[in-house]
């Protein structure tokens, strides 16, 4: 089962993809206020090439949510415990060989 936190996102529409758009508007928009006085006419064509120059360098990037991250982090634990028990089991296996 999802963490709960997941499974509130889930259930209310909100997805990791979502969370990285409004990242991306975020800093777009934040690179647009620092820009000098002189330039405010061109504030939203510059945040406009700011989030199209994100998410083109972005998307290069084989990144993946949090919470796929955990779910996989959560799924190789599992595994090691299992791959675990298992020599243990087959290191007793092996002793019982006369």
């Amino acid at each position: 089962m999802p963490p709960f936190g997941a499974r509130c996102a889930a259930a209310s529409g909100y997805t990791a993809a979502m969370a990285e758009q409004r990242t991306l508007e975020d800093l777009a928009a934040r690179l647009a206020r620092v820009l000098p006085p002189g330039l405010s006419t061109l504030r939203a064509e510059l945040e406009d090439n700011f989030r199209a120059i994100l998410r083109a360098n972005l998307d290069r990037f084989d990144l993946v949510s949090r919470e796929r991250f955990v779910a996989q982090a959560e799924l190789l634990a599992k595994t090691q415990a299992k791959l675990e028990a298992l020599e243990q089991r087959l290191e007793q296996l092996e002793q019982r060989k006369p």
